[in-house]
């Protein structure tokens, strides 16, 4: 397996865990929630370590496609880049709350930052597939 594609599946994996662990603090479930929420933190991480040495090794991968389907990757591109940006210090300090107990602010914060980092993880996975899986080469 290529790490873009290990890249993807961290991403993927980031997502499913922040469902999941949306779902179980809906249900009370804070043991659950604070599982999945650190193994979305954890796979986060991964996968940033891995981007970098990936792209610090290979640079930047040109998408291929043309016309309207080079407009909708730029598209996702830049939403992805710009909140994958901010998403970081985000989680950071939704995180921080957390552990200080500050549960009110931490739950102000994640009303932000979980649809943000969902947003982030998916668009690195349809990223990846549109780079490396899709058939838009001229």
């Amino acid at each position: 397996m290529n790490l873009p594609t290990v890249n993807a599946c961290l991403n993927g994996l980031s997502a499913c865990l922040l469902i999941a662990g949306f779902l179980f603090i809906r249900r009370k479930n804070i043991a659950a929630h604070k599982r999945c929420m650190l193994g979305a933190f954890a796979s986060s991480t991964v996968f940033l370590i891995c981007y970098l040495y990936y792209h610090y090794q290979v640079g930047s991968v040109k998408f291929q496609g043309e016309g309207v389907i080079r407009t909708v990757y730029l598209s996702i591109l830049l939403t992805h880049t710009v909140l994958a940006t901010a998403i970081v210090p985000l989680v950071l300090l939704t995180l921080r709350a957390a552990f200080k107990d500050r549960i009110p602010r931490h739950r102000k914060l994640a009303r932000w930052t979980l649809p943000l980092w969902i947003y982030v993880s998916v668009t690195g996975v349809v990223i990846y597939w549109m780079l490396y899986h899709g058939d838009f080469g001229p």
